[in-house]
């Protein structure tokens, strides 16, 4: 077979230059990259292979070269080759310059001032600057420890070496944090009173802004809609994003079927969002139902809501009610909710056309037939049987007097084309399976091929919006609105939305719900937006996150889970008020207080949260039987350990210090199973520790008792669904029950969907069951790790 000898040696080739096997099969999945990262391999003359260094940076070229400064591309590469430009931040910078100068204007000097050609920094001076950095901010980095804005002193420093090595820089950072704080203890973790800043003078605030340029707006602030062209373009030929060494079908009205296509839609923005209800959306619908939903909201458009139903074997009313109650859940609300079956009819009357025009033949091949001529370009025997005849055949195969299988109609297209989506698709194809909303009328049921575009044009779509996957299905989208002279809507391929330690694809998503590898298809550990939401994740931390990664046409790879946590992290450090809760209680019995005496206490919902403030505020009792976490007791006190240990005092917040006097061993003389200790009522003791701790509301009574879940990643690779077995990647520790925990009095009122965020652990309650949406550590860094 031609092309997929062509695949292999594009494959073969992108590998030698150090790319990923994964990355080189994607790549040779779009035919525009594949095609411009072939062309820059001969241009820089490294078609034996390269550093893998020098490859990354020569796929970037192919991807991101500025269209309008061709003519410089060669020149460019000549810098990446010879390590002249070696990082990731000279080849932006490079990217940057070339886009904004004309195409014969070429300064060598200027350019490379630009992106920092020569400059060598070595790690000798890295770790100086890193040095007197700490050095200016000691005390602040001593007062706020592990607190400390790594962000901050990572711009400080880029300002000192814009062309250092990024990954060096975080590793000489964080080196020296561990040298200056040594280990992070659980007061590290303790989130400070905002002390109010005091205004500059006017004058002083003026000149310490002239000083100062203007940080860009975070990518959550962009209008990521602008790319869009008004409905009333589409007649005129777009740019595309990518350049591109062959043709691009593009969209192509007439002035008389686009002022018709206006007059129907008032010259409003009509998009759609168009799931195949055959499983619950996941995170990837998410961006698909941003990019659709908002550019009709920020349009002040219309967006259908529309079931793409043509699959009746693997469609379920459940999960046509489950996609409607997402969409609503996720904040949009549809323009009208439809379904291609309601389109049934018409469908099957411009299929009846297609035949007459002599663009459609009723062919007997099986799949395995048609599989093979279609690697061989041979067109099938019956491609050119008379009209009249495929027209009794078609509507035999309507009125069921065809088995199935021994017939289909496909569109009479190109099988010479170099597009493997133009070797005569499939538009019907008979089923006897029931249609779960259209019922038992139809034994005949479209393709997406032939379905997708037309219902597009029916509905007067503006902007048809989909992944890059479907990109080489935009010349068959055409094609056939072209063979039928139907209104053509402006098509749009974006990139996918990836997150590691998952999988996405709906056929390995049903395997692990059927298989039972996961408690269902709302199962909190899957990225399903209904197992995310029973998690605790809310719709807009996850619409803030998609916003974030943006709508373009470049493959972002794999987008770090940890970048979601981020923005959920933010969301709910606002929203979810703060109760304590013991995980593994560990009792302490406080000697010098009464049996029956019990102190109400007053405990913050929120850090900042005034004393007077009684609304901020939640009631705790204190005992002389509290519960600690085990895992803030140790028998063996050191200097950077902040829990408690025998002769050692700490802090148990919103109450009194505590000092241990006595730690009592269990039957194994191994495992203490409890503490006796001391409080100080004065509180003139300064401990440095604090912990949370959930003490017996009455003598000889437990607290309140609940279950947590902790969950982690599904996945202990970061893409699971390129692995041979896939299921054998599973992380056996993605899920830990806790089924005793001690929590304070007042969860015991918490409704179901209700968030709190336990005294260092987040979590989201159900009934008396929590579920952890996700930690306090925070290991992705805003505009650090993309």
């Amino acid at each position: 077979m031609v092309v997929k000898d062509e695949n292999d040696k594009s494959v073969e080739l992108f590998l030698k230059i150090g790319l990923d096997e994964k990355t080189a099969k994607n790549t040779v999945a779009n035919n525009k990259v594949t095609n411009n990262l072939t062309a820059v391999i001969h241009e820089a003359g490294v078609i034996d292979g390269c550093d893998k260094t020098i490859g990354n940076l020569l796929y970037t070229v192919a991807t991101k070269y500025p269209a309008n400064a061709l003519i410089h591309r060669p020149r460019l590469l000549e810098y990446v080759v010879s390590s002249k430009i070696k990082t990731p931040a000279q080849l932006e910078a490079a990217l940057l310059f070339l886009g904004r100068v004309a195409s014969e204007e070429f300064e060598s000097k200027n350019f490379e001032e630009a992106c920092g050609v020569g400059v060598e920094v070595s790690t000798e001076e890295i770790e100086l600057s890193v040095s007197k950095v700490f050095e200016e901010k000691k005390e602040t980095i001593l007062e706020q420890r592990y607190r400390t804005n790594v962000g901050d002193l990572f711009a400080q420093l880029r300002k000192l070496h814009p062309w250092a090595d990024p990954k060096i820089v975080k590793q000489k950072i964080d080196e020296k944090l561990y040298g200056l704080l040594g280990e992070r203890t659980a007061a590290d973790d303790e989130k400070p009173l905002k002390k109010k800043k005091e205004k500059p003078a006017k004058a002083e605030a003026q000149a310490k802004a002239a000083e100062t340029t203007t940080p860009p707006p975070p990518e959550e602030e962009l209008n990521p809609f602008a790319i869009f062209p008004q409905p009333d373009e589409n007649y005129k030929v777009h740019t595309e994003i990518f350049f591109s060494d062959g043709p691009v079908l593009r969209v192509c009205n007439t002035r008389e079927m686009l002022d018709k296509h206006l007059k129907a839609t008032g010259r409003r923005v009509f998009t759609r969002f168009p799931p195949e209800p055959n499983g619950y959306l996941h995170i990837g619908h998410a961006k698909a139902m941003f990019v659709s939903f908002g550019l009709a909201k920020e349009r002040d458009g219309c967006c259908y809501l529309r079931y793409d139903d043509t699959n009746p074997e693997a469609e379920k009313k459940e999960y046509i009610d489950h996609i409607e109650e997402i969409v609503e859940w996720m904040g949009w609300k549809p323009f009208k909710i439809t379904y291609t079956s309601n389109y049934f009819q018409d469908l099957y009357d411009l299929a009846v056309e297609l035949i007459q025009r002599g663009h459609a033949y009723v062919d007997h091949q099986t799949p395995e037939e048609v599989k093979a001529s279609r690697e061989k370009k041979e067109n099938s025997p019956w491609r050119d049987r008379p009209v009249a005849e495929s027209l009794k055949l078609f509507n035999d195969m309507k009125r069921g007097m065809i088995e199935e299988g021994k017939a289909t109609l496909r569109m009479k297209q190109d099988m010479q084309s170099d597009n493997y989506n133009m070797y005569d698709l499939i538009a019907y194809r008979i089923k006897f399976t029931p249609h779960p909303h259209a019922g038992d009328k139809w034994c005949i049921y479209p393709s997406y091929d032939y379905a997708h575009c037309i219902v597009d044009s029916l509905e007067n779509i503006t902007h048809s919006l989909c992944t890059l996957e479907f990109e080489t299905r935009r010349a068959s989208y055409y094609w056939l609105l072209d063979a039928l002279g139907l209104y053509h809507p402006y098509v749009w391929e974006y990139s996918r939305l990836n997150v590691t330690n998952t999988v996405m694809s709906k056929r390995k998503l049903n395997r692990l719900v059927t298989e039972k590898w996961v408690d269902g298809w709302d199962d909190p550990r899957l990225m399903t937006l209904a197992g995310l939401r029973r998690r605790g994740v809310t719709s807009s931390s996850i619409n803030t996150f998609v916003r974030g990664i943006g709508i373009t046409r470049s493959d972002n790879s794999m987008i770090q889970l940890e970048r979601l946590e981020y923005h959920v992290r933010e969301e709910l450090n606002k929203t979810a008020s703060r109760a304590m809760v013991v995980l593994h209680p560990l009792k302490v019995v406080i000697s010098n207080l009464e049996d029956n005496m019990i102190m109400d206490l007053d405990a913050k919902k929120w850090p900042d949260a005034q004393t007077d403030d009684k609304s901020s505020l939640y009631k705790v009792p204190f005992s002389n039987v509290v519960y600690i976490e085990r895992s803030d007791f140790r028998m063996k006190d050191s200097k950077d350990y902040y829990g408690l240990a025998p002769g050692k005092s700490v802090m148990l917040r919103y109450a009194f210090p505590i000092k241990c006097t006595e730690a009592i061993y269990g039957d194994d003389q191994e495992t203490v199973v409890e503490i006796h200790a001391e409080y100080d009522p004065s509180k003139t003791t300064k401990p440095k520790g604090v912990l949370h701790w959930v003490a017996q509301p009455s003598p000889g009574v437990n607290p309140l008792k609940v279950e947590v879940r902790l969950f982690d990643k599904l996945f202990c690779s970061e893409n699971p669904a390129e692995l041979d077995d896939w299921l054998a990647d599973l992380n056996p520790l993605s899920k830990e029950v806790i089924p005793e925990a001690f929590a304070v009095g007042c969860l015991c009122n918490a409704a179901v969907g209700d968030k709190f965020q336990f005294e260092r652990l987040d979590s989201t309650s159900d009934k008396l069951v929590f579920n952890r949406t996700v930690t306090l550590r925070d290991s992705y860094t805003k505009g650090g790790n993309k």
